[in-house]
């Protein structure tokens, strides 16, 4: 068994596929609607056929109720890993990212957290190596 999509809702597909894929860097890999629903995937451009994050449209109250409150209380909504943090950090906030915290030492890694501008944060993450 292999995880091949996981979802993150969003309150505006258009914006969020503008966002990651013209400021993190995903590629689009499934876009298709049906009425008034739309399944929209992107994914990253170092594994294509890698996990797929879907960036799913926040109508549904309890969601949105729950999204909220991960923003309000500085929680990430997803993370993603790259091998050089401080290049990524300069190359999205060079296309128009707004970090609420820049590149910071912790623990274990290295981190960063970004506004999508959808509704979420999204922490980024470099782990230290040993």
């Amino acid at each position: 068994m292999k995880i091949k999509v996981t979802s993150l809702y969003v309150d505006d597909q258009d914006k969020a596929l503008r966002f990651y894929t013209e400021v993190l860097g995903f590629a689009k890999k499934v876009d298709f609607s049906q009425g008034p629903y739309r399944w929209l995937t992107v994914a990253s451009p170092e594994e294509p056929d890698g996990t797929e994050l879907q960036l799913a449209l926040n109508n549904n109250p309890a969601a949105k109720t729950y999204q909220q409150a991960m923003f309000q209380q500085n929680q990430p909504a997803a993370m993603f890993f790259t091998d050089d943090l401080q290049a990524d950090y300069e190359r999205m906030k060079a296309r128009g990212a707004q970090f609420t915290m820049p590149p910071t030492d912790v623990t274990a890694s290295k981190i960063a957290m970004v506004n999508d501008t959808c509704g979420n944060l999204i922490q980024v993450t470099q782990l230290k190596h040993s």
